[in-house]
Parts: structure tokens; sequence; C-alpha cells
């Protein structure tokens, strides 16, 4: 028996009991699906996130305030604090930014406080920041400007609001040249930002941008939460990293207490993070397939019950036991296969079902997922396929065509 012929064979048994084969196409379409969903939920998460990062600008470092450690405690790890950590000043950012190895600071300090404009009164995410913010953030102004470039201590009294703010409390009114009031100080507005959503984990479009040294003193301040520094270039990150401690510590009396974190390490933490996740994942939509190979051996059993007079008679004319054996495993494998298929439809349909109704993330099954879900999709019906196949060739084949 030709190969061809196994494969006329199988597909007539398939297409003749057509409720048995839709449960077993069914079965496996829904444990591929799910493993396409699920993968796609932790790839979608990836990515989320890894955006966000790389929106803040490229070759950044991150200088916190503090000396993390990670030091042996018992027979575990733990991070600590070695010590109070000394404030970050302007005059710290000032001394950073005359390295060589620097192209610019950005001084961050985040508050919040109550708008006010004409009676209309909101309470609203202060954002004390430098001119260099609108391009870590690629923001967009859809009025007016940003942050005028100035020295970091200027206190200027000016402010760049949110599209949501701007339509809160002006509506249809020129939000530009107009004077807010922030707590108990005065602002004037020199820009609205377009609409933009959440850039870094910050809802822009609900921010009031003014500059650090006035958020400093509108909130009583005299430090900063962060810094963010630019390297020349990204083959100079270490060495500016390097600049960085050195300074600092030269400034705190020899105390190195900062910790200057690497954009790049940290979306590399954060994809192997998510590598695992959506394994994880994976693994457990994989049990789905499973399940299904379970119903393809237990429905396959039945099969053989139901074919013996058929399986019978091809033994009585010639038919081999691998023969046998080979005509049911192409059953489960036409199966399997179409099954597969059917399922990355499924997934796929749902995939762009989740994008359309999550569109700020963008959900997509890795292409790993896919060939990992069809392969194991096909191994289980074969593997699920050799016990009724082995049964239907070893039935005596007098007894079989007397259906016994």
């Amino acid at each position: 028996m030709r190969l061809i012929d196994s494969c006329q064979l199988a597909y007539t048994a398939i297409v003749r009991y057509p409720l048995r084969s839709s449960m077993l196409l069914l079965a496996i379409a829904i444990g591929v699906a799910a493993v396409l969903l699920l993968t796609s939920l932790g790839e979608g998460a990836r990515r989320y996130v890894t955006g966000q990062f790389a929106s803040l600008g490229t070759h950044l470092l991150i200088v916190l305030p503090g000396k993390f450690e990670v030091a042996n405690i018992g027979e575990g790890m733990q991070g600590t604090l070695s010590g109070p950590p000394r404030p970050l000043t302007l005059d710290d950012a000032i001394a950073i930014k005359r390295s060589p190895y620097v192209k610019s600071v950005t001084a961050v300090l985040l508050g919040q406080s109550r708008l006010n404009y004409g009676g209309n009164e909101r309470e609203v995410d202060v954002f004390g920041s430098t001119h260099n913010m609108r391009q870590l953030f690629q923001l967009d102004l859809a009025r007016g400007q940003f942050l005028p470039p100035m020295a970091l201590d200027n206190a200027a009294s000016v402010a760049v609001i949110g599209s949501t703010i701007a339509r809160e409390l002006f509506g249809n009114q020129q939000a530009i040249g107009q004077w807010v009031r922030l707590g108990d100080r005065r602002l004037r507005v020199i820009g609205v930002l377009a609409g933009a959503g959440q850039v870094g984990g910050i809802e822009i479009d609900e921010v009031v941008f003014v500059p650090v040294a006035y958020a400093m003193q509108a909130f009583n301040s005299g430090s900063v939460h962060r810094l963010i520094v630019e390297a020349t270039a990204a083959e100079l990150m270490v060495r500016a990293k390097r600049a960085i401690v050195d300074t600092v510590k030269r400034r705190h009396q020899g105390n190195d207490d900062v910790t200057v974190l690497d954009q790049g390490a940290i979306l590399a933490t954060f994809n192997k993070i998510f590598l695992v996740l959506t394994s994880t994942l994976a693994g457990i939509a994989s049990i789905s397939l499973a399940v299904a190979g379970t119903l393809i051996m237990n429905v396959m059993l039945v099969a053989v019950s139901q074919r013996t007079e058929e399986i019978g008679l091809m033994k009585a004319l010639g038919s081999t036991r691998a023969q046998i054996i080979r005509l049911f495993l192409v059953e489960a494998a036409m199966l399997s296969i179409l099954g597969a298929l059917l399922g990355v439809l499924l997934g796929q349909s749902g995939v762009s079902l989740l994008r359309e109704l999550y569109p700020i993330v963008d959900f997509r099954a890795p292409d790993w997922a896919v060939i990992a879900a069809v392969l194991m999709a096909i191994v289980a019906g074969l593997a699920f396929g050799i016990m009724p196949a082995r049964r239907a060739a070893d039935l005596n084949p007098v007894a079989a065509l007397a259906g016994r």
C-alpha cells in the first residue's frame, strides 16, 4: 500500500465520521489557540514595557540616590542600601554635565498639587524637569513651546500642560499666555502638549511640566528624585557611568552613595523575565494539547472497534501489520495538522481581538510559539495514535471479518 493510498483511506475515514472528526479537530484547535493566546499576552507585556523604556531615548543612564548592594544573607541573596542615601542636588547635576562623556543631564522632581484657573480646579501631577525632557520622552506640542533652554537653577514661572488639563480648565479658550495658580504660586502657560497617552509609565495628558528649580521651590525640596544622563555615544556608556560615580563620590566626601542604572541592562533584565513568563504560559497552555492527545487516543480506539471488519478485509487482502499501523497514524497526523491549522486561525483571530480591545499593547504570538504549538499538536496526535494503530494491526483477520 502506497503512502498516497493510505492518505486517501485516512481522508475517507475522516469524512465518513464527521462528528468524531469534528470533536478531534476542535480539541486540537483549542489547545493550539490557547498556546497562541497566552504567549501573546506575555509577548505583548514584554513589547509594552520595552517600548516604554525605548521611548525615553537612547544611551541613557539613570542616577538614583543611595547605593544598592547585594549581599549574602543566610543561604539567600538580599539587596540592601548601604547607609542612608544622600540626596541628589542640582549642583551634582551641573558637575556631572561637565564630563566629556555626558551629552545632557536632566534633573527630575515629581509631585502633586492643585492647578486653578478661573475657578476651575483639579489635582495634577507636577513634573519638574528641563527642556531635554521633550526629546527624551519624544513629546509633541499641540500649541506653543516646551520648556525653553535655561540654567538648571532658573526657577522661571512657566508651565507646559497636558491636553486633558487644557481641555478641562480652558475649554475652548486659548490656554497659551494665561496665568494659572499651582498651589499658592502663579505660572504662565507657554505650551500645550498633543495627546500622547502613557509614556514611560506616566499619563502625559494629565501632567504639568515646570522647570525643576521651580518645582523644588514649590515643594520646598532641596534635592531631586533622580537624574537622567544621556551619554555622548553608546560605546561611551561605561566611561560615562564611571565618570558619574567618580563625580558624585568626590562631591559627597568620598562616599560612593549613588546607584547608576544602565538602560540597556534594565531592558535585558525585563526581556529575560518576560521570556520566562511567556514560556511558562506556553507550558500551561500546552497541557490542553496533552488532553487533546488523550481524546485522540480514546476516540480512535472506538474507531478501531467500529472498523474491525474493514481492518480484517485489508489484512485478508494482504495488508501487513506495518501498513495497518501507518494507515491509522496517517489519519491521526491528518487530524492533528488540520486541527493545528484551525487552531492557528482561531488563535490569531483572538490575538487580533485583543489588539482591538487594548490598542495600547501590541499583542502578538511569537513565531517560536506558533511553530512549537503546531509541532506539539502533530507529535501529540502521533504519540497518542500509536496505541489504537497497534491494536488495529494486532486484530486477527478471521475474527475481524466476523465482526468480533
